[in-house]
This record gives structure tokens, sequence and C-alpha cells, in this order.
């Protein structure tokens, strides 16, 4: 059953004293001199013109931004989804469909202030339900820096956190209280995949961590009497070829280990993209038969909030 609240909402980050939110971002301000905000642990210095794995230094670097109708429901509402894709990623899929994006690192640098401007555009001029970070995990210092100049300008809409799913718990719990929705990934449930296809072996492992402590954070996901989602835990899961995501042990995995009532999109989507043609079975599109197969392991799991609307996958 979905879960509602009434309107007396008030973002997480709003409730966050200033003290609390400045030390927030002076913690991850710091990592950024020994980088670990993501899994790969790269420990060089961004602040200094280091580049790790994400090729990013210590400013914004934005792609470009606009309300997303593609998103799901909860999220899209009547006004879209505020979406700002931030360039690169801290994954190295071989199949992304944003591939220009995070892997070619089309954007453009911008100051704490502009991002700030842009969050308000989205609020103000396109009055969206919320503001959506996509692939934000490798420049969350520059998001606080740049969320705490918004909200002196009043912004107070939900935050929600759309990742690939390969997250530094450190990273995470610095973000307690301050992010509404979390939206991640649940890529592999496998090494081996998650390794050929995406450069991280850990990636099953570290998801499951990872999504365990988004759900502690802000729970199952609630909307209000529109429907629209105001804070909780939407987990979304691309069906590949072949099996090859391991949907049967992603769906137990939600439904036994954070919770039957997670909202979980089963997604349709996937198309070759990038180098994919260069590594079948990811050359070529699912069957019907594969997906009516992972949407069958996801009833068995008895998930109770099952989304197969279209959405842009992350990064």
């Amino acid at each position: 059953m979905d879960q509602k609240e009434d309107k007396g909402f008030i973002a997480a980050y709003l409730k966050l004293s200033r003290n609390d939110l400045t030390e927030k971002i002076i913690q991850a301000e710091k990592i950024l001199k020994n980088c670990t905000l993501c899994p790969r642990k790269c420990r060089v210095d961004r602040t200094a013109g280091g580049r790790g794995s994400c090729k990013t230094g210590d400013r914004p670097v934005v792609s470009n931004y606009n309300p997303h109708f593609g998103e799901e429901s909860p999220l899209v509402g009547s006004h879209g989804s505020g979406t700002i894709f931030f360039t690169r990623c801290n994954l190295g899929c071989l199949f992304c469909q944003n591939w220009t994006i995070s892997h070619l690192g089309e954007g453009s640098e911008m100051s704490f202030d502009t991002l700030a401007d842009i969050m308000m555009v989205l609020q103000r001029d396109y009055s969206c339900h919320n503001i959506n970070f996509v692939t934000p995990t490798h420049q969350v210092p520059m998001i606080l820096k740049s969320l705490e100049i918004a909200i002196d300008k009043g912004l107070h809409v939900p935050l929600v956190y759309n990742c690939g799913g390969y997250e530094a718990l450190e990273t995470l719990k610095i973000l307690d209280g301050i992010v509404d929705i979390y939206m991640p990934d649940f890529k592999y449930a496998d090494p081996g995949p998650a390794e050929t296809y995406s450069k991280a072996k850990d990636y099953p492992e570290t998801a499951k961590v990872a999504i365990k402590e988004m759900h502690r954070q802000v729970g199952d996901l609630v909307m209000n009497e529109s429907g629209i989602g105001l804070r909780g835990l939407l987990v979304r899961h691309l069906v590949l070829p072949e099996g090859l995501a391991g949907t049967e042990e992603v769906v137990r995995f939600l439904a036994e280990e954070i919770s039957p009532d997670t909202y979980t999109n089963i997604m349709a989507q996937y198309y070759p993209c990038y180098r994919a043609a260069e590594h079948p079975p990811l050359d070529r599109r699912i069957t019907n038969t594969e997906y009516r197969k992972a949407v069958m392991a996801a009833r068995r799991a008895e998930l109770k909030r099952l989304d197969y609307g279209a959405c842009t996958p992350s990064t």
C-alpha cells in the first residue's frame, strides 16, 4: 500500500541546523584532499589538481538540467522532476546510455553560485516537484556547498539522490539529514558481470551495504495525496540480456533485507550503447521473455510496490 503524508512536509535539509550543514560541508571537502568519496578510493588530492577515476576536480561540472518527464511517476507529477545531470561517473559501464556525459565528459565547470541558481530555476521557473541530482556521487562536496547557497535563496523542494548504487558508506552518512529521496540503481548481483561491464567487481556487496544505509536514513517511499514522492527509497533495476543483472538475487535482497514495500522499478529499457556491441550478449535488447521472467521473479519475492514505467537510467 502506498504510504501518504500530509501537507506539513518539510524537506530534510531545512530541518538541519546551519552549523550541522556547515560541518557536513567541511567533512565532505576534507575527503577531497585524499579522495575516498566513492568505493574506488583513488586517494588523490582533488583540491590540488589531482584526478582519479572520475576525472573530476573540486568544482561542480554539469552537463545539462531540465524538468524531466521520463522519470518514475512519484517524481514527475504534473511539472516534472528537476534533473541536474552531473558530468562523469564513478562507474565504468560499457553500455551506458549517457556515455557522452559519463565517459567523454560532456559538460561545463561552474561556480557554486551557478549550481545553486540552477536549483532555483528548476524550483521557481519550472515548478519542479524536486531537485534530482543525476550521478552525484563524485560531486557530493560541490553539491552541498551549492545547496547551502540555494537554501538562502529559498530552496524548499525534496532532494533526490539519483545514483548508480556504487556508494561509499562514509559519504552516505554525510548525506544523512540532507537527502529526501534516494534513488539508486541495483545493477548486478554477481561480481563477474560487475567487473566485466562496469569495472567494479565489488559492486554487488557495496550496493547492498549502500542501499541498507539509504533505507535506514529515509525508509520506504512516502508520497502525498497526489502521488508525489516526498521521502524514502526508490530502487531501479535494469534487466540485462541472459540474466546478467542477477535479477532473482536483487529482488530477493530488496524484499527480505530491505523491505517488501521497497518501491522497485523493473526496467525494460536496455538497448546497446557505447561499447555494448563489443560484448555479446549486451549487443542486443532484452526479449519479452527475459523481461517477463524478471517481473515474475520480483512478484515471487513478494515485492509489493513494483513499477514497470519508462524512465531514463542513471549513468
